[in-house]
């Protein structure tokens, strides 16, 4: 079990991207498999906001389109939505105390890390080195994985 980081999804679905064939390859397999994997709404909706920003893509997808791809990956067999339950704030506190240097754009994955710890999922897909910082995950880069 696994969670998937907004940057591996936004990399499955920009053709363009150097990245795209072994993020888009980890997501069609993972999609295909009734073994459980996860993400987060907040990753959802920053996937949104990332796609369909002309700032940030040369050629932003519709709200509609990326809605889309969304959706086709609620469909997905195994993927389940991690969300907050009542422990939350205890994970959250003792995240934040036992982790260093969490302040300002270092706080960026805590939410992540701390659903992750909450719910025991210890591996997380992604591309974003900050969340090395947290020793109680594992951090695979799909480009770096068979």
């Amino acid at each position: 079990m696994f969670l998937v980081d907004t940057n591996v999804l936004v990399q499955a679905a920009d053709r363009h991207a150097p990245e795209y064939a072994a993020c888009r390859g980890l997501i069609e397999r993972t999609r295909a498999q009734p073994l459980p994997w996860y993400v987060t709404w907040p990753v959802l909706y920053e996937f949104l906001l990332v796609t369909t920003h002309p700032a940030v893509w040369d050629e932003p997808w519709t709200l509609e389109g990326a809605w889309r791809f969304v959706s086709a990956l609620l469909a997905a067999p195994g993927l389940e939505v991690l969300t907050p339950t009542e422990r939350h704030a205890e994970v959250a506190a003792r995240t934040l105390e036992e982790i260093p240097g969490l302040v300002g754009n270092g706080l960026q994955g805590v939410h992540t890390a701390v659903l992750m710890r909450e719910h025991g999922v210890r591996r997380i897909y992604t591309r974003d080195t900050d969340f090395h910082r947290f020793p109680f995950l594992e951090v695979l880069d799909p480009l770096s994985v068979d």
